[in-house]
C-alpha cells in the first residue's frame, strides 16, 4: 500500500485532475458534451499524460528535488529512478492510445504534448522562459483538447488563451522559488539569469494583463454575470493577494504557499467559466 501510494503521489494527482477538469470544461462550454465517451476519453488521455509528465519531471529533477522539495517519492528514495521512468513511459503511452481512440486531431495533439512536455523536463525547462511557455503551452491545449472531443475548437480558444497566461505567471513565480535548487543544478532560469526582483516584475505584469483580458468575455456577453461575480469576487481577488503577497515576502517556503494557492485557484477559474455559459 506504501508503494502505490508513492506512485499516485508521483503523478500528483491534484494537477491530474485539474487537468481533466480543464479538458471537459473546454468541452462543456463549447455548448455540448456529445459524444460524451469521447470526451470521457479526452480527459482520461490528457490526465495519463498529464501524470506521465509530472514523473518525468522528478525523474530529471532528482537533485533539484533533493533541494527543494525532499519528499517527493524519487528524490526521497521511495521510488527508483528507472522505476519511475518506466512508470512515466507507461502513463505516455495509455494517454496516446486513449487520445487515438477520440479522433486523429485528438492522437496527434497527444503526441505532440508529449514529445513537448518530456522535452521540457529533459532541456528545456534548464532554459530562459522557453520552459515556461512550453508548459503554459500545454496546460491551454487541455481546453483546445476538449473542444477537439465534440468537434467544436473554435470555442476553447478564449478559455486556452487565459489557461496559457495564468499557468505562464505561475511558472515564473515557481522559478523563483526554485533558484536554489536550480542554481546548484546548473539550470538558468529568468530569475537567475536576471535576477528574483525583475522575474517577479515579470509574473505581475503578466498576471495584471490577464485580469484585464478577462473582464472581455464578460463585456462582449461571451459570458454571464456569473462568470464575472465569480472571476472578481474569487479569481482576481486570490490573484491580487498572491501578487501583494509575493512582495512582500518572496522567501522560497512563501512563494511555495502562494503556487499552491494559485494552484487551488484554477478550479474556482473553471467554475467561472463552467457557470458562465448559464
Amino acid at each position: 500500500m506504501g508503494r502505490l501510494k508513492s506512485f499516485i503521489i508521483l503523478s500528483r494527482p491534484l494537477n491530474v485532475i485539474i487537468g481533466m477538469l480543464s479538458i471537459f470544461i473546454g468541452a462543456f462550454i463549447t455548448g455540448t458534451i456529445s459524444p460524451l465517451l469521447k470526451v470521457l476519453f479526452a480527459c482520461l488521455s490528457g490526465g495519463l499524460i498529464a501524470g506521465g509528465a509530472n514523473v518525468i519531471n522528478d525523474y530529471y529533477d532528482i537533485e533539484i528535488d533533493k533541494i527543494n522539495k525532499p519528499h517527493r517519492p524519487i528524490a526521497a528514495g521511495l521510488i527508483t529512478q528507472k522505476e519511475g521512468f518506466t512508470y512515466s513511459l507507461i502513463l505516455y503511452f495509455v494517454g496516446i492510445f486513449f487520445g487515438w481512440l477520440v479522433n486523429w486531431q485528438a492522437l496527434a495533439v497527444s503526441i505532440f504534448s508529449s514529445a513537448l512536455l518530456f522535452l521540457y523536463s529533459a532541456k528545456l525547462k534548464r532554459t530562459v522562459l522557453w520552459g515556461n511557455l512550453s508548459v503554459s503551452l500545454v496546460t491551454a491545449l487541455a481546453f483546445i483538447y476538449g473542444g477537439i472531443a465534440v468537434n467544436r475548437l473554435s470555442y476553447a480558444i478564449i478559455p486556452a488563451v487565459f489557461s496559457f497566461v495564468y499557468h505562464l505567471g505561475r511558472e515564473i513565480i515557481k522559478d523563483v522559488e526554485d533558484v536554489e535548487g536550480d542554481k546548484a543544478d546548473n539550470i538558468n532560469t529568468f530569475p537567475i539569469k536576471f535576477g528574483e526582483i525583475p522575474a517577479l516584475k515579470l509574473a505581475t505584469m503578466v498576471y495584471l494583463i490577464l485580469i484585464i483580458f478577462t473582464i472581455i468575455p464578460y463585456v462582449l456577453k461571451i459570458f454571464g454575470v456569473y462568470y464575472l461575480i465569480i472571476l472578481i469576487g474569487v479569481v482576481d481577488l486570490v490573484v491580487m493577494y498572491v501578487l501583494f503577497s509575493m512582495w512582500k515576502n518572496y522567501q522560497s517556503g512563501h512563494l511555495s504557499r502562494l503556487s499552491i494557492i494559485l494552484k487551488l485557484n484554477m478550479f474556482a477559474g473553471l467554475v467561472a467559466i463552467y457557470l458562465g455559459k448559464f
